[in-house]
């Protein structure tokens, strides 16, 4: 109980100012994430919708929203797929590349500033440990149902 409220308790504190990290850029986490995601795959930094929403493991739906307000910001646009003229591509602008690596910087910059109160061994160990526990059968149920 203490171990994983204190997982809780941290991850609710960290959350506001890493969401004040993002509003200074116009976009929130989950907008985060998809600009990240896009910009993570490579140039052309172009990925199919399909792709996206797997990777960031939400509803298509979720996306979507996500995606209409990114591109309404000018940060991604949406092209027709060469490959499939009944899908489209999502690509991240230079605007929305520049953005994303400022943020990026920003929220790195802010997670070593906490993680400074580890030495880099105890870093290395809960990095660890939280793989671990994150790869582990996380619900007890599961498996035990005939």
């Amino acid at each position: 109980m203490a171990i994983l409220g204190r997982m809780r308790w941290i991850t609710l504190s960290l959350r506001p100012p890493i969401e004040a990290i993002f509003r200074k850029y116009g976009i929130d986490s989950g907008e985060f994430d998809v600009i990240a995601t896009l910009r993570r795959s490579g140039p052309p930094y172009c990925l199919r919708p399909t792709e996206l929403y797997r990777w960031l493991m939400i509803s298509s739906g979720g996306l979507t929203a996500r995606l209409a307000r990114l591109e309404k910001a000018g940060l991604i646009s949406r092209l027709p797929d060469p490959d499939d003229a009944r899908s489209m591509l999502v690509q991240l602008t230079p605007e929305g590349a520049d953005l994303t690596e400022r943020a990026f910087r920003e929220d790195m910059a802010f997670e070593s500033k906490v993680l400074a109160a580890l030495t880099a061994d105890e870093q290395a160990t809960l990095e660890s440990l939280l793989r671990k526990l994150a790869l582990s059968d996380l619900n007890p149920e599961v498996g035990t149902q005939s």
